[in-house]
């Protein structure tokens, strides 16, 4: 992620005026779903090509997001396309997303498991992360990783826990590599 003077000053900004007009956890929401299309590459190529009217660009966006018309982020995405700042939109989301979690006390937690697990077992891992971050709420996302051979990763904003036979191995390797 770029941590950019302009990305957080602009995030700020967009905090600041979400606050002001009491809609910060709805702008949240809607800038979790615009960073959900930006996993597509075409996404960052529109924002990116000076062919596209603004016009065009400000619809693809908003549309992304699910943001309503002359709502926060309408007039936001608006004027970061006409100061042409819209290739910085997806780290300034970003850094949106950032200051509303550290000023709302949230969490991200993932856990990667190798495969699907009961939905029980998923709950269980959340509860013991949940009592090891002293009451902040959490955003749990769970997805599978054949990868991992067996075992399971727990990402909690950017501290790992890896209980991964994966890892255990690479562990192992280098123990006798050494020896």
């Amino acid at each position: 992620m770029n941590d950019g003077l302009i990305p957080t000053r602009y995030a700020r900004a967009l905090y600041k005026f979400a606050m002001e007009s009491d809609s910060a956890a709805q702008v949240y929401g809607e800038v979790k779903q615009l960073n959900k299309s930006f996993t597509d590459i075409t996404m960052q190529r529109t924002v990116d090509n000076p062919f596209i009217a603004i016009a065009d660009k400000e619809k693809v966006l908003l549309s992304a997001a699910g943001a309503q018309k002359d709502g926060c982020l309408d007039k936001f995405v608006l004027m970061v396309i006409r100061h042409n700042r819209e290739n910085f939109m997806r780290e300034i989301i970003l850094q949106y997303g950032k200051i509303y979690r550290e000023r709302n006390n949230i969490a991200q937690v993932e856990i990667v498991t190798a495969s699907k697990m009961p939905d029980a077992k998923i709950a269980e891992i959340a509860d013991v992360v949940k009592t090891q971050l002293a009451g902040k709420t959490i955003e749990e996302t769970h997805t599978v990783n054949p990868e991992l051979i067996g075992g399971f990763l727990v990402k909690v904003d950017n501290i790992v826990l890896d209980a991964t036979i994966k890892n255990e191995l690479k562990k192992l390797r280098l123990k006798l590599l050494s020896n």
